[in-house]
């Protein structure tokens, strides 16, 4: 690897810029993989124009790949109301992976029926707050370059090393409260794709 990475097990600082994935890892017995922080102007193209705005990733990624995407649910735990799930969301016509997440739901500041759709967990989260017309605010916190590791490749149908590009990002309602935390990690970009315009 030829980057600066920050082995995580070792850094509670590195650890708070993946929650709510530091989560699921503890839970499982895992250590983080290498990771760091970056400057999202230092991201490459089309990492860069996916990644480096305040939109969701739901409708950011469906323009880039010009097909719907859904949601494969991997885990979730429910304490309360906060509501934490894994999933990878997939191209809908074909199944190709095309971000894995690890989010934490705030499900207390959701209607009932909205949270009835979050619980059912069949449509990703940036979907549900625009059909419904939700506001909502997007703030990216931390933009980060890892490697992938053998749980990263298995849920994005990966094979070998690669380093990967992904964000740290807090959905807020209109009053500045959390609605979810969320980390949002790509897989390689298609070779015959470029960059995306911000749309």
């Amino acid at each position: 690897m030829t980057w600066n990475a920050v082995q995580p097990e070792h850094s509670e600082a590195a650890r708070s810029l993946v929650h709510p994935l530091d989560a699921f890892y503890s839970r499982s017995g895992l250590a983080l993989p290498p990771l760091e922080a970056i400057d999202g102007e230092a991201m490459p193209e089309p990492y860069k124009s996916l990644l480096v705005h305040e939109r969701d990733m739901t409708s950011t990624l469906e323009g880039f790949h010009q097909r719907r995407v859904r949601l494969n649910l991997i885990s979730r735990q429910v304490s309360g109301s906060d509501y934490f799930r894994e999933v990878v969301l997939v191209l809908d016509d074909g199944g190709e992976p095309v971000e894995f997440g690890a989010i934490h739901i705030h499900l207390n500041r959701f209607e009932a029926k909205v949270r009835d759709l979050i619980l059912a967990a069949q449509l990703p989260l940036g979907r549900i707050l625009n059909d419904h017309q939700l506001a909502y605010v997007s703030q990216p916190k931390a933009f980060l370059r890892l490697a992938s590791d053998r749980t990263i490749d298995r849920l994005l149908a990966l094979r070998g090393a690669h380093i990967l590009f992904g964000r740290r990002n807090t959905l807020s309602d209109s009053v500045g409260r959390p609605l979810a935390e969320i980390v949002e990690i790509l897989p390689p970009a298609p070779q015959n794709h470029g960059a995306t315009g911000r749309n």
